[in-house]
C-alpha cells in the first residue's frame, strides 16, 4: 500500500522515542478531547430540563441534535485539507475557538431555533478537532505504539462525557441547564491559552518550513529531524488529500472505514443524545438520568487499557471486530430488561466500553492505517461520513419515540448496527499488507 520511509527525516520521526515532547503533545490532545466530549454531551444532558424550562416534549429537541451533528459533519469534512494542507496546530486553536464560544452562548439561547443554529457552530468546532488531535498525536508517536497512544488520547472524550454528566448532577439543581453550557465554554477558551504557548506544530511541517524560532529548531533537533527538508523527503500531501483516500491501494480501506465510522456513530449517538431523556422518562429525575448516562464514558475509558494495545499486537480487523460484536450483548440488555438502578449502571458502564470504546478503537484504527500525508483527511472524512450516522440517530430515537415505542427499546435498533460494524472491522483483513517502518539502521543499509 505505501512505500515505506523515503528519507532518514521519515526514519527518524517513525521509530521516535516516547519521551517527555510526545507525552506532552498527547496529554494536550487529551485535554481538547475531554473538552470535546464535554460539548458533545451537554446536550443530552440539559434536554430533560430543557423540556421542563421550555414545555417542550423531548422529541422536539430532535432539532438541535441534528444540527449539531450537522456542525460536526462540516467541520470533520473541511478539517482534512486544512490539517493535511495548512497545519495541525492552527486547526486545533481554531476548532476549540468555535466550539467554546458557541457552548458559552448557547447559555443564553431563549428559543430552540437559536440553541440549534449554536449546537451547528459547536458541532462545527468539534468536528474539526477530533481528526487534528489524532492527526497530531499521531505525528508524534512511533508506529509500533501508534494505536495505543491515540486510544490513550481519545479517553478524553468518555472523560468529557462522564464529567459532563456528574456536572450536570451538580449544577441542574442551583443554576439549572445554563450552567452546563457556561463550564462547556469556558473551560476550552481556558484551554485554548495553554495550547497557543505550549503545542508544538507536527514536525514534518516544521522540517518543511522555511524559517524557524530557536524552539521550533531546537525541537527538531531532538527529533533528530534536519530543518528546512524538501518536500519530496516528507510525508506531506503534494496533491488532493481527499483523492488519496482512493489511490494506491487505500480504496478499499477507506470504504470499509466509512462503513465502521458510520454504524459505529450511530450507535453512539443514539445513546449520546437519547439515554438521558429515555432514564428520564423511565421514572429517574433528570440529575439522576445525568449521572447514570455517564457511566457509559466511564466505561468507554476501561476499553483503552487494552483495546489499543490488542490493535498494535493483532490488528483491528480480529482485536476491533470481536469488541463490536460483543457489545451487541450489552445495548440488548439495555433494550430489553428492566433492572434496579445498580445494576442498569454497570450495564450502562459496559456498553460505553462496546459503543464509545469501540469507536475510540477506529479512531485509533484510521490514525494508524493512513500515512502522515493524509492522516487528517483520512480520520477526518471517516469522522465527517460516520457523522451521517450521528445524523440519522436523533431523528431514528426521536421518530421511534413519537411512534409510542417503549423508550427502552429504541436501542434495540443498535445491535444491528453494531453487528455491521463488526462485520466490515473484520474485513480490512482484505485491505492489504502494511509495510514494515525501517528502523534507523536499515534505512542507512
Amino acid at each position: 500500500m505505501q512505500a515505506g520511509p523515503i528519507s532518514a527525516a521519515e526514519t527518524a520521526l517513525e521509530n521516535q522515542r516516547l519521551g517527555p515532547l510526545q507525552l506532552r503533545v498527547a496529554a494536550l490532545c487529551t485535554l481538547v478531547q475531554i473538552c470535546d466530549g464535554y460539548d458533545i454531551n451537554s446536550i443530552g444532558v440539559a434536554v430533560p430540563s430543557l423540556t421542563h424550562a421550555w414545555s417542550l416534549p423531548g422529541p422536539a429537541f430532535t432539532t438541535a441534535f441534528v444540527w449539531s451533528s450537522i456542525g460536526i459533519l462540516v467541520g470533520a469534512l473541511s478539517s482534512g485539507p486544512i490539517g493535511d494542507r495548512v497545519g495541525r496546530k492552527p486547526l486545533l486553536l481554531a476548532s476549540i475557538a468555535i466550539f467554546g464560544f458557541a457552548s458559552l452562548l448557547s447559555a443564553f439561547a431563549g428559543s430552540l431555533t437559536m440553541l440549534a443554529v449554536l449546537r451547528f457552530f459547536t458541532g462545527l468546532g468539534i468536528g474539526g478537532a477530533m481528526p487534528g488531535t489524532v492527526a497530531l498525536t499521531g505525528d508524534y508517536t512511533p508506529q509500533r505504539l501508534r494505536a495505543t497512544v491515540i486510544m490513550a488520547t481519545f479517553t478524553g472524550a468518555p472523560i468529557g462525557g462522564f464529567v459532563c454528566g456528574q456536572v450536570a448532577g451538580l449544577v441542574l439543581p442551583s443554576f439549572g441547564w445554563p450552567g452546563i453550557f457556561i463550564v462547556g465554554g469556558v473551560v476550552p477558551l481556558l484551554i485554548l491559552i495553554a495550547l497557543v504557548f505550549w503545542l508544538p506544530e507536527s514536525p514534518r511541517f516544521l522540517a518543511a518550513k522555511g524559517q524557524l524560532t530557536p524552539r521550533e529548531a531546537a525541537l527538531l533537533q531532538r527529533l533528530d529531524v534536519r530543518p528546512g527538508q524538501s518536500a519530496a523527503t516528507l510525508d506531506l500531501a503534494n496533491g488532493n488529500p481527499i483523492a488519496m483516500l482512493f489511490g494506491k491501494g487505500y480504496a478499499l480501506q477507506t470504504v470499509l472505514l466509512w462503513i465502521i465510522f458510520f454504524c459505529s456513530l450511530m450507535n453512539l449517538f443514539l445513546f449520546a443524545y437519547w439515554l438521558p431523556q429515555v432514564l428520564h422518562l423511565t421514572g429517574m429525575t433528570p440529575a439522576e438520568a445525568a449521572r447514570a448516562s455517564s457511566f457509559r464514558d466511564l466505561g468507554a475509558i476501561f476499553a483503552v487499557l487494552y483495546l489499543g494495545y490488542l490493535i498494535d499486537r493483532s490488528g483491528p480487523e480480529k482485536a476491533l471486530a470481536l469488541h463490536y460484536a460483543v457489545g451487541v450483548v450489552f445495548i440488548g440488555a439495555i433494550a430489553l430488561f428492566a433492572m434496579p438502578y445498580a445494576l442498569l449502571a454497570a450495564v450502562i458502564f459496559f456498553s460505553g466500553t462496546a459503543i464509545i470504546g469501540s469507536q475510540t478503537g477506529a479512531n485509533a484504527t484510521a490514525g494508524t492505517l493512513y500515512p502522515a500525508r493524509m492522516r487528517t483527511s483520512g480520520i477526518g472524512w471517516a469522522l465527517g461520513i460516520g457523522r451521517l450516522g450521528g445524523i440519522a440517530a436523533p431523528a431514528l430515537g426521536g421518530y421511534l419515540l413519537s411512534i409510542g415505542l417503549p423508550p427502552r427499546e429504541i436501542f434495540l435498533s443498535a445491535c444491528g448496527f453494531a453487528l455491521v460494524a463488526a462485520a466490515a472491522t473484520a474485513l480490512l483483513v482484505f485491505r492489504g499488507e502494511r509495510t514494515p517502518v525501517l528502523t534507523p539502521q536499515e534505512a542507512a543499509e
